[in-house]
């Protein structure tokens, strides 16, 4: 597993088709790791687009840390990694709050972002998710696969499941990450979000509740498509094959546009 030094940092990447002219960089989400890509969406990008993912901070294989988890230092790292893999441009999808950081990125370094896909970004003033990191424990956990994970069809072992309850245990316990998340509560209303000049697709799931942020995000983006896939906020895991057809269509057509 490709483990490399960004900035004295240890981040764990996976790259495809390396040779490709243009480049697409997929985040994922909180307390998840790059494998949402690895096995479905990112082979059929990587027909046309290197592809690159990465782990973020204290999640997968990446490095630990206690602090910066903010959008302002989520997006400072992913530059940072750009600079260090040297790309100078790319297409950059996020998805649940990775779409958020993609959000942050394309707003503050617009020159380094041909083209911007938002999947499932959420509204961060809903407490929902803090609400969770409140309730945690390793029985929660246990009851939230138990409950919610089969309608993504995903079964979780018992040595992943203990890797799972580190991670989580390590970052809602010992890490800033509650008080980072409380700070960027109304991130979307205090960003300039109509000055946003990369191309946007906005992707939700039809029965998602994080919907109403996609639709209001469509009338404050400029020219920004909105498609709703089948399926919840787990639409990457509930239907890959159609996300990565969706993305590499808008990536493509809007390339066509931009060179016709």
């Amino acid at each position: 597993m490709p483990i490399i030094t960004v900035n004295n940092r240890q981040v764990h990447i996976q790259e495809l088709n390396k040779g490709a002219e243009q480049t697409v960089v997929l985040i994922h989400g909180m307390f998840s790791n790059l494998s949402i890509y690895y096995f479905n969406i990112a082979p059929v990008l990587a027909k046309h687009f290197h592809v690159v993912m990465y782990d973020l901070k204290s999640h997968g294989m990446s490095e630990r840390f206690l602090n910066g988890y903010d959008l302002e230092n989520m997006s400072s790292d992913l530059i940072s990694l750009m600079d260090h893999l040297q790309l100078e441009k790319v297409h950059l999808a996020g998805y649940s709050f990775g779409g958020l950081i993609a959000l942050k990125t394309a707003l503050k370094y617009p020159e380094r972002i041909h083209q911007l896909v938002i999947t499932e970004a959420p509204d961060p003033k809903d407490d929902k998710t803090r609400n969770i990191m409140d309730e945690y424990s390793k029985e929660f956990l246990e009851h939230y696969v138990a409950n919610f994970t089969d309608t993504t069809k995903v079964q979780m072992g018992k040595r992943q499941m203990e890797k799972n309850h580190r991670m989580y245990e390590f970052l809602f316990e010992q890490t800033s990450i509650k008080a980072d998340m409380i700070r960027e509560k109304h991130f979307l209303v205090e960003v300039p979000l109509h000055k946003l000049t990369a191309p946007t697709l906005l992707l939700y799931g039809a029965d998602s509740n994080c919907r109403p942020t996609g639709e209001w995000l469509q009338t404050q983006i400029s020219g920004s498509e909105l498609e709703l896939i089948p399926g919840d906020h787990n639409i990457p895991i509930q239907e890959p094959h159609l996300i990565a057809e969706t993305i590499a269509q808008f990536l493509s057509k809007i390339l066509t546009q931009n060179h016709g």
